[in-house]
């Protein structure tokens, strides 16, 4: 295929490309990158204007047959990322350079690895991928844009961008489950040192006896009732933490209605009351914990709805991973371990771009050297972990 065959197309809203030519370019392994979760962000004004996320993706077509994409968002704050720039946001104002606007790969408010260049043949090497860069690139012109970020990306995806087009790689981390062949949620246990092993069944004993009915279902599984109060739990837990409510309570109305087979839910009920729950996202042998919150608390509750029924979950279908969402290094002693999450950065301005780079690679020791550490205190017994 020569780069001259190619046309590049932006779009302000992921509607105007029929959804199963989009899905043809994502991975099996990613339901956010997928057409009805970007759908369901924009038509449910979580994302658009007003919110400081922009949508104008990009599509790359051979002909009329569409060969590429990119989940592409105009940016004017650093909310709702993960990968954090705010340091870098200030050092640039404070040099009296503009920070925004800036472009964004990435799912809004989703800290989850996955493929951001997407690619019909998954070549990142060939006329696709770089005309998806250029395309990428021609929009950062046009906006004037003063950066552009591909967040949670691929390793792969993170090389080629710094090998072919000279963005700046960064190293982050957060922490994973990953399958060992395990058949049952005893076997996992087996693997942990004994104080491990004993605190985990501690925690699950807590929340069986907390009188408290506990389910792991597919969304669609789940009455109108319990999705109301789904919204109410994830306001409570923003409400807690002074964060802000990204999300709409029509995006769960459409998320339940259009991409139940994705959606998985942990709910905690007294009687017939929902107490807490908690809201994962599932595709091929991946699970995505996404959000948690509760009306009251209960010992044992967070843990046992977040990560043991999840892991459960992962065992029994035979997951080989289970990202439980940013941060977090109380996760180690629940079996999940430090993973390396990767990003692209390029800034317009020549001083800030070089002042990037040697602070990342600073930040690329610090971060090894901490993953390093986290790893030494791994709850497996010795050859045990995944």
């Amino acid at each position: 295929m020569m780069a001259s065959e190619l046309s590049i197309q932006v779009v302000k809203e992921i509607g105007a490309i029929p959804a199963d030519d989009w899905n043809g370019l994502v991975s099996p392994n990613d339901p956010f990158t997928r057409h009805g979760f970007l759908r369901a962000l924009e038509e449910s004004n979580s994302v658009g204007p007003g919110t400081g996320w922009l949508p104008c993706h990009v599509a790359v077509y051979e002909e009329e047959k569409l060969v590429g994409a990119v989940p592409l968002y105009l940016k004017s704050n650093s909310y709702g990322e993960y990968i954090f720039d705010w340091g870098w946001a200030g050092a640039s104002q404070r040099a009296g350079l503009p920070y925004y606007p800036k472009l964004v790969s990435s799912v809004p408010f989703t800290p989850a690895t996955g493929r951001r260049l997407l690619v019909h043949d998954g070549a990142l090497d060939g006329p696709v991928f770089d005309a998806l860069v250029s395309g990428v690139q021609a929009v950062a012109d046009r906006s004037k844009a003063h950066s552009i970020h591909f967040l949670f990306c691929t390793f792969e995806e993170r090389e080629a961008l710094a090998d072919r087009h000279s963005f700046l790689p960064r190293l982050t981390m957060q922490f994973h489950w990953q399958g060992a062949g395990d058949q049952t949620f005893d076997d996992y246990l087996g693997r942990m040192r004994a104080s491990t092993r004993k605190q985990i069944r501690r925690e699950r004993r807590q929340a069986m006896e907390s009188g408290l009915t506990i389910h792991t279902r597919s969304g669609d599984a789940f009455s109108d009732d319990d999705w109301s109060s789904l919204y109410r739990f994830y306001r409570n837990t923003t409400g807690r933490k002074g964060a802000y409510d990204y999300l709409t309570e029509d995006f769960f109305l459409r998320i339940r209605e259009t991409y139940g087979e994705h959606v998985v839910m942990s709910m905690a009920k007294d009687g017939e009351r929902p107490v807490a729950a908690s809201l994962s996202f599932e595709a091929g042998q991946h699970l995505y914990g996404r959000y948690w919150g509760a009306d009251e608390f209960h010992e044992g509750l967070h843990f046992e709805l977040c990560y043991y029924q999840l892991i459960e979950r992962s065992i029994a279908k035979g997951h080989t991973r289970f990202e439980a969402g940013a941060q977090g290094p109380h996760k180690i002693k629940r079996g999940l371990l430090p993973s390396a999450t990767y990003s692209a950065h390029w800034l317009r301005h020549e001083g800030l771009f070089d002042a990037v780079a040697s602070h990342l690679l600073y930040e690329k020791e610090a971060t090894e050297e901490e993953m390093e550490m986290f790893a030494a205190h791994s709850p497996y017994k010795k050859g045990k972990a995944p």
